[in-house]
């Protein structure tokens, strides 16, 4: 928690240089800070226009807070510490694992330069397509479409939903090429770096997946599906925003909204202008999110599956819980009933208070709570109108998005204690 405050504070301080906006005065202190907080968060939220407002200094501040974000506070220590002394105590290891998720303590080290290659590699070949795309289709300058490019990567594979236009990714709708890579940069992020490695080692036999893997990939295979089909039927018709479109571009477009819904934040049409049907499908895929251990936010596609498990395990009247072939312990399913029940807590608790004060309705405050919270960076377009006490909550929000659910699963693992004594049992009516 204290480094992600550390590089928020350093984000803070940089985007507040004269250097940092287009009109040479230093930013006003909350909109550096609300700008350094969503990026190091990978949240995408604004209170000013980033490509008229902040100067290209500041634009590769943000990116970079993005990219230190994305990789983690923890994993860029670990790899400056083993490549200035090769030697890495034990518990620079043990802050390293947790932010990783390694599962071998000993291999601590190959996970962090894994991940960062990993990432890199990701990055330079959607940057690589995109500026291709940008220099050829849309007749940019090969710098700046390179710029473009990479700013847009970056951006995408760590989750943020920062853009260089002032309309995101509206003017490229109807292009396939730029959504789909896009999107396949966000889904790459999301997925979390262990599912990842698993299944590049073990993708010959999906059989020996673990638990792990095995829910991220089904869970993030049927959302991403049951997004662009409620997408795609709720805005078909819709005139301000997939009304115009042909059928297979409508498709497209409703595949993005729903890759991008679980917490990129780029938008190729104006979110305001959704139907309701589709805001409340975003509220649920956003408040779910990605993979752990990834850039994605949310209480995890791991924490909603365990819970779809218990509940199923439940209605069939099972003792224990078993995903495949394996039995999920009871700690962890404690564990992901605490994350989500927290989460829901915090997402209703921020909304009344926004509710009180300030004029806007429920549907667009609870987006804007939900987007926060779960690091997506979506909106109606309200933020930059809301009073600084409503930036300051969202603040709050996507800080403790993005480290509050790792700090609590963290601790509640390493507070496990065994108890001597069982105290009678006492049933109770339920329901």
């Amino acid at each position: 928690m204290l480094g992600f405050a550390g590089a928020v504070a350093i984000g803070t301080g940089l985007l507040s240089l004269p250097a940092a906006t287009q009109s040479g005065e230093r930013a006003p202190l909350i909109d550096a800070l609300f700008t350094a907080t969503s990026a190091v968060c990978v949240t995408g939220l604004i209170t000013v226009d980033t490509p008229t407002y902040w100067t290209y200094f500041g634009q590769v501040v943000i990116i970079g807070l993005i990219q230190a974000g994305g990789l983690g506070i923890m994993t860029l220590a670990t790899l400056f510490t083993v490549l200035v002394s090769r030697r890495l105590g034990l518990r620079a290891r043990l802050l390293a694992q947790a932010e990783t998720k390694a599962l071998d303590l000993t291999d601590v080290r190959g996970v962090v330069r894994r991940i960062v290659l990993f990432s890199l590699g990701v990055e330079t070949i959607a940057a690589i397509i995109l500026t291709t795309r940008f220099a050829t289709t849309y007749h940019e300058p090969l710098g700046r479409a390179a710029y473009d490019a990479v700013f847009h990567a970056i951006s995408a594979f760590n989750n943020a939903g920062f853009s260089t236009r002032s309309d995101n990714i509206m003017s490229y709708l109807t292009d396939p090429w730029i959504n789909l890579v896009l999107a396949a940069a966000v889904i790459l992020g999301g997925l979390g770096f262990p599912v990842v490695f698993e299944i590049a080692r073990s993708w010959r036999t999906p059989a020996s997946f673990s638990v792990l893997t095995k829910i991220t990939l089904a869970l993030t295979t049927a959302l991403l599906a049951l997004g662009t089909i409620v997408f795609t039927i709720a805005e078909s018709n819709n005139p301000d925003t997939f009304g115009p479109l042909s059928g297979p571009q409508k498709v497209i477009a409703g595949f993005f909204a729903s890759a991008v819904a679980r917490t990129a934040g780029f938008n190729s049409v104006n979110t305001g202008a959704m139907t309701s049907e589709s805001l409340l499908a975003t509220d649920a895929l956003m408040f779910v999110g990605g993979g752990s251990a990834g850039t994605a936010g949310g209480i995890k596609v791991t924490t909603f599956g365990l819970l779809a498990f218990v509940l199923w395990s439940e209605i069939r009247g099972e003792t224990h819980v078993t995903v495949g072939r394996r039995r999920i312990p009871e700690r962890n399913q404690r564990e992901a009933l605490a994350i989500a029940l927290l989460g829901l807590g915090v997402v209703v608790g921020s909304t009344f208070l926004l509710l009180d004060i300030t004029d806007f309705s429920l549907e667009v405050l609870l987006f804007e709570v939900i987007s926060a919270f779960a690091t997506v960076g979506l909106s109606t377009g309200i933020t930059a109108q809301l009073s600084t006490v409503a930036q300051l909550v969202l603040i709050g929000l996507m800080f403790a998005g993005r480290v509050g659910p790792l700090t609590l699963a963290s601790a509640m693992a390493l507070r496990t204690r065994t108890r001597r004594y069982e105290l009678p049992e006492e049933r109770t009516i339920v329901g």
